[in-house]
């Protein structure tokens, strides 16, 4: 029974211990000169398609909002 905890304790200890140790690419300069750069697009929609199509989402249901609360 002893036997089965301490291996249980090694191999927790070591799936924790190699998990902590994966190294990610740091993507926040690239990020940082992206979001500084002076080309005329506001920063909400600097990062591409995505931020376009949230954007018009979100003001899609803004204005769809709106309209449904003055009609009702």
């Amino acid at each position: 029974m002893l036997r089965n905890l301490l291996t249980l304790r090694q191999i927790a200890q070591t799936t924790i211990s190699t998990v902590s140790r994966r190294q990610f690419e740091n993507k926040v300069p690239e990020k940082q000169k992206l979001f500084q750069e002076d080309n005329g697009i506001p920063v909400h929609l600097k990062d591409g398609v995505a931020d376009a199509l949230l954007y018009r989402a979100t003001m899609m249901l803004t204005v769809g909002g709106t309209a449904y609360a003055i009609i009702s």
